[in-house]
């Protein structure tokens, strides 16, 4: 493992990279270095503006799979976000090819991450009054309910588009607690329908993730982004890991439409996420 240095800022790679071009765009004022999907991203400031440049064609740290591969998925990430939009997506501005790898810069957004694991070690997620997820679970209810509309009307446009979330989770989502404004960050392994599930387990967080997203040649599709999405609903208004009424912090109602959405049983699930998002806004209309 080396040390590398830009503009004051420190991070670790496997091996060493020359990383030089960034400074045609500004100085390095964060850098995000523990991702495991073999990228690495930078926060840039050339004296008018913020941007967020993704990055794959580096050795990471945390990354165990071929630099080749990252490459691949970046360059197929590109499209999606010019496929999908939306004003609480993060906007991509350019994408090519750059020094050795290839690069997506979007505008820079303030917020923050509601699974910062490289934060873990500082503020303990669940527990530390600086942590985002703590911050974001003492909000006013209407807060977090405003948060699941941005969610849940993003990825019904995505739906539209054909397109299916794959490893969509906390870690995707931005929270800006000075103007209670959702961005989602992080669409890359997103795919075009139809999907097959070729790899057993799939990439994402298992608190997310339905059943058919762990068997092999399993469909993939809007039934279990439903799944997903009433994960979401657990993780921000209840306990994700049990999903117990005892812990739901909202109507009833809305528990009976997260608790549906999440079935193990796909047939017993909304049959589409604008199915899903219908029943969820009856539910919050209704005492």
């Amino acid at each position: 493992m080396i040390l590398k240095t830009i503009d004051q800022c420190e991070f670790q790679l496997k091996e060493e990279h020359n990383f030089s071009w960034l400074s045609n765009y500004g100085k390095v004022f964060t850098v995000f270095s523990e991702q495991d999907s073999g990228n690495i991203a930078f926060g840039i400031e050339d004296g008018k503006n913020k941007y967020f440049i993704k990055y794959a064609g580096c050795c990471t740290k945390e990354y165990k799979g071929k630099v080749e591969d990252a490459i691949m998925r970046m360059k197929a990430s590109a499209q999606i976000y010019e496929d999908i939009k939306h004003p609480n997506l993060i906007q991509l501005i350019w994408h090519g090819e750059i020094g050795k790898g290839y690069a997506c810069i979007y505008k820079w957004v303030n917020g923050e991450c509601l699974h910062a694991h490289w934060d873990f070690e500082k503020y303990p997620k669940y527990t530390h009054p600086q942590s985002p997820n703590v911050k974001f679970n003492n909000l006013e209810l209407k807060h977090k309910l405003n948060c699941l509309d941005v969610i849940f009307n993003i990825h019904e446009e995505v739906a539209k588009q054909k397109y299916v979330a794959i490893d969509f989770y906390d870690g995707s989502i931005m929270y800006d607690f000075d103007t209670n404004t959702t961005t989602i960050c992080d669409i890359d392994f997103y795919s075009k329908s139809p999907v097959k599930n070729e790899m057993g387990r799939m990439w994402g967080s298992s608190r997310f993730m339905s059943p058919e997203e762990f068997q092999l040649e399993a469909s993939i599709d809007e039934v279990t982004n439903v799944f997903t999405m009433g994960a979401v609903a657990f993780e921000l208004l209840g306990n994700n890991y049990n999903r117990s009424i005892e812990e739901w912090k909202a109507s009833e109602k809305l528990f009976q439409v997260a608790k549906k959405a999440t079935s193990n049983d796909r047939n017993q699930r909304y049959q589409s996420i604008s199915d899903f998002y219908n029943a969820w806004k009856i539910a919050l209309e209704t005492k």
